[in-house]
């Protein structure tokens, strides 16, 4: 192990002619496409193989696949913040060099996310090629371990804890069935008041008559 190691971190420091077969990885991950083109600027200078991801949940997933020599992980990015990223990048094991990057508002509880995650450095945004050169002994030394790992658990984010147990534990519920449809009535309702019950007296009183003179004329004939 600390063979290969040792490999690694020379790969780190190849001059530009190596092949790109022999290149180091870097994984960066952020979801800042200004810092994503300045940061691969940076390393494609150094002669990096980049990948890039801007998720923080699918970071963990392209650690594992890659296997990269170097990763910087943004503190703020979506799904996963970088902090327990990071955590869970260490839990996997390997040779895990991370470099945790933030703006300056956040910029200390960057340092507290580096320490715990055993970060090889902490580097404040908006980030420069000297920005890495200030650190980059630091990059190529001894990983850290990560006290954060004991607490990881803790750590997770409790709404993504609840998808999980949600998508594991509940089962599908049956579809409802379609409400039924009330049955719609065609009587025409039909409106009368005074007025017109006292038009309609005359009217019948007037076909009673004719009634009663039609029927005593058919009876005398």
């Amino acid at each position: 192990m600390k063979h290969e190691n040792h490999r690694r971190m020379n790969r780190m420091v190849r001059v530009s002619e190596v092949d790109d077969s022999e290149a180091p990885t870097v994984l960066i991950v952020d979801n800042n496409q200004m810092t994503l083109h300045r940061l691969k600027q940076i390393f494609h200078q150094r002669d990096f193989l980049v990948e890039v991801c801007e998720d923080g949940d699918k970071a963990v997933d392209e650690y594992i696949r890659l296997d990269p020599e170097l990763v910087i992980l943004s503190l703020d990015i979506p799904s996963l913040d970088g902090h327990i990223a990071a955590l869970e990048m260490r839990e996997h094991g390997g040779d895990c060099r991370i470099v945790i990057t933030a703006p300056k508002r956040l910029s200390s509880i960057a340092k507290d996310a580096a320490f715990s995650a055993g970060a090889v450095a902490c580097l404040e945004k908006p980030l420069t090629s000297s920005s890495f050169d200030v650190v980059w002994n630091d990059i190529l030394g001894k990983v850290p371990d990560a006290p954060g790992l004991a607490d990881l658990d803790s750590l997770y984010p409790e709404d993504k804890i609840q998808e999980i147990v949600v998508e594991e534990d509940t089962p599908e519920l049956p579809s409802l069935p379609a409400p039924m449809i009330a049955p719609i009535s065609l009587e025409v309702p039909v409106q009368t008041d005074e007025k017109s019950k006292s038009r309609l007296i005359p009217i019948l009183i007037f076909v009673a008559v004719i009634s009663a003179s039609l029927g005593w004329y058919f009876l005398n004939s």
